[in-house]
């Protein structure tokens, strides 16, 4: 699949329902069809990196206590075979506790916007839309969008969630199956007020890229078994294409068997912006289910000599192995984790759930790495036979009923260990959470 433009996979994507058989015109109108919903998100998180190296702020500690406000609106359609509507956010991000000496600095610790001395802002905020437009079962939007792919997905993991401006478009006119397109011209890091006119990838900092694109679907074959196809690109740095299915068996009213298969498979692009690349990883999982509890396996690999590379603080690496902190990608790297769920609502506390996951990594090698991916030791060489491993446990409850209902806490925690190319580092983070649904 080469993806030159997105003019393609667009004017697919609104041509499929008209040769597809034509459905009811849905009667919620703009107004009838509209809902307006605040997320109030609490929001803690330190970071201790016990090597330092990596901290901006360089005391190797981190810590800030915010609270968000995120505000969303989204308007039904004007009635016809054509329909109008808005989507509309607007988001306000406080600071509680942070200070220059541990706000992170501009790395990845990314909870609060600082200026140039490090020292964190008190209040930020976001404000955004997006009109659509309906064709029987196409929904087009331009604007500030928040698209949820393989390939590129909005990340929500910090204070405020991340956005991207641009053109998306989504079909679901045959039954089980969901096509998606967008070009997207920038994007917004969830610590930051306004839209960066470009790009930033995680592992190697800011790209002249103009823009974004991708195509794709989803495919449910059945109650047991789904498949993924996606493409996209990145002008001028890398073309990427995924492929991926789960499947779950059940083999009796408290026993299922599940597993899933994710691969990526990347190129480098016209100016080659990250340098050449030539990468494929892949990951696979197994488990099985018994009442209450989870146990799972799962394996991955990079095949490729460069790390494997994504939109900076997005949900876009869907890998078995990317967890709270490592993402287990770099060059030539093995990696296995085991990860345990537990379901508390068999025990009577509806709500109330366990996870806990052990993964462990070997063998990257930056021996053939290119100049934009390379990493060295103290004598200039190319780090070789790198290791890491990281343990993540969570708690989180859900309140079930009663005028609270739908408030969530959860407490993460992670143990981060790695030879020379990663950090050493513990980290908890505690999110509370309560939707109102305003209309």
């Amino acid at each position: 699949m080469s993806i030159r433009s997105l003019t393609f996979p667009l004017s697919l994507c609104a041509a499929l329902p008209l040769s597809a058989v034509a459905v009811e015109e849905r009667p919620d109108g703009f107004i009838e069809g509209s809902g307006m919903n605040v997320l109030m998100r609490n929001f803690y998180f330190n970071r201790d990196d016990r090597k330092g190296q990596s901290s901006p702020t360089g005391n190797g500690y981190s810590e800030a206590w915010a609270q968000g406000l995120i505000g969303t609106f989204e308007s039904g359609f004007t009635q016809g075979r054509v329909g109008f509507g808005l989507d509309a956010f607007a988001m306000v991000g406080l600071k509680l506790d942070s200070g220059s000496g541990r706000s992170g600095g501009k790395g990845s610790f990314s909870v609060l916007p600082v200026d140039s001395d490090n020292h964190p802002e008190s209040r930020y905020s976001k404000v955004g839309g997006a009109v659509k437009m309906r064709v029987l079962d196409t929904v087009i939007k331009a604007g500030d969008v928040f698209p949820t792919t393989p390939v590129v997905a909005y990340g929500d993991s910090r204070v405020l969630p991340e956005s991207f401006r641009g053109v998306t478009a989504q079909n679901t006119s045959l039954a089980g199956l969901t096509l998606q397109g967008g070009r997207l011209s920038g994007m917004s890091q969830p610590s930051q007020s306004g839209m960066n006119k470009g790009f930033v990838t995680f592992y190697a900092g800011p790209v002249d890229a103009p823009w974004f694109g991708y195509a794709g679907g989803d495919y449910q074959l059945n109650q047991y078994l789904s498949v993924s196809l996606y493409g996209s690109r990145l002008k001028d740095a890398w073309n990427q294409y995924y492929f991926g299915s789960a499947a779950t068996y059940p083999l009796n009213e408290e026993v299922s068997l599940f597993g899933d298969f994710n691969y990526y498979n990347v190129s480098d692009d016209g100016r080659k912006l990250r340098g050449e690349l030539n990468n494929n990883i892949w990951s696979a999982r197994l488990g099985v289910k018994l009442g209450a509890h989870s146990l799972a396996v799962s394996h991955q690999r990079n095949n490729g000599d460069n790390d494997f590379d994504y939109l900076r603080q997005s949900d876009s690496i869907r890998l078995n192995n990317s967890i709270q902190y490592s993402d287990f990608n770099a060059p030539k790297e093995r990696s296995w984790m085991l990860r345990y769920d537990l379901d508390m609502q068999a025990f009577g506390i509806p709500g109330l759930s366990f996870m806990t996951r052990y993964g462990k990594g070997s063998g990257a090698d930056y021996s053939n790495a290119n100049a934009v991916y390379m990493r060295r030791d103290a004598a200039g060489n190319p780090l070789t036979d790198q290791r890491r491993w990281e343990r993540d446990i969570e708690a989180k409850y859900v309140v079930q009923s009663g005028n609270l209902k739908d408030l969530s806490l959860r407490l993460r925690q992670a143990s981060v260990r790695s030879s020379a190319f990663e950090s050493d580092l513990e980290e908890v983070r505690v999110i509370i959470e309560y939707p109102l649904a305003v209309l």
